[in-house]
């Protein structure tokens, strides 16, 4: 059973990125992305934090806006638009979720698509599906570099995606197909979903519900990849994979925490390096 190591390759990534912002800087181009917080959500403290700190390493400059908790939905907007309209500006992150009074549709929305690193925007979801460029989502290309740079086959392969949400399900689809993949995409009303994951070369878990998917849901071989994150009692992390029960029929498999979540981070940083062209 190969362990696919998150940390590793999102560490080759920001690598990668930190000598692409440096010979950009030597052409006297900086790279800024703008984050913007609103509230106090711890979650969501710690992930922007994690973001101004990955920037800081890359060479990425990084703007800060931390906006109260009571911010109406006008305010971020005029926020967003300075932001779209300011040419020093290379992309723009709003970190979700955003307190009751705004609407996350009409936020992602306002993000200028050339600026719209985490790739939210329906420009972005549109240039996916057709397969022109822009910006990827983070995640779910995140799990395309952990599969490549792992040296997994996906060409071919059957890939079931289990989840069908607009930020990893979907897109993860997408690029699997991107990718040559046979992708099929399950989710709660899916039936006998347990033999369509059977199937199986390549099963990504995406469903939000801690350890669901257990040995009984995976093909002898298949290739795992993990995409929750959940904290339990006692402040242990898991996944949507029940890794123990598994991990010995698996050929390879990402760990919770160590996986996919580190990747997430990366590829936002690649984003705003390489920009939308």
């Amino acid at each position: 059973m190969k362990l696919i190591d998150g940390k590793a390759i999102s560490q080759q990534i920001k690598d990668e990125v930190k000598e692409k912002v440096a010979a950009l800087k030597s052409e006297g181009k900086e790279r800024t992305l703008a984050v913007i917080l609103v509230g106090n959500d711890p979650a969501s403290t710690v992930y922007v934090g994690n973001k101004k700190k990955a920037c800081e390493y890359t060479g990425i400059r990084s703007e800060s806006y931390e906006l109260d908790e009571s911010t109406s939905q006008e305010e971020l907007l005029a926020l967003i638009d300075k932001l779209n309209n300011r040419e020093d500006i290379n992309g723009i992150l709003v970190q979700l979720p955003l307190p009751a009074q705004i609407e996350e549709k009409a936020v992602i929305n306002a993000i200028s698509p050339e600026k719209d690193v985490d790739g939210f925007h329906p420009v972005s979801v549109g240039r996916l599906s057709i397969g022109e460029k822009g910006f990827l989502p983070c995640t779910p290309a995140g799990v395309i570099e952990l599969l490549k740079r792992s040296g997994i086959e996906i060409a071919g392969k059957r890939c079931v995606v289990v989840g069908r949400s607009n930020i990893v399900g979907k897109p993860m689809a997408l690029l699997m197909l991107r990718e040559n993949a046979t992708v099929t995409i399950c989710h709660s009303r899916t039936e006998n979903l347990k033999e369509v994951c059977k199937q199986a070369d390549i099963l990504i878990a995406a469903v939000g519900k801690p350890k669901m998917i257990d040995r009984s849901y995976v093909r002898e071989g298949a290739v795992v990849i993990d995409v929750g994150i959940h904290r339990l009692e006692g402040k242990k992390l898991c996944g949507d994979v029940d890794f123990e029960d598994v991990k010995d029929v698996v050929s390879a498999i990402t760990p919770v925490p160590g996986g996919v979540g580190p990747m997430t981070i990366a590829m936002l940083m690649k984003n705003c390096a390489e920009g939308v062209h």
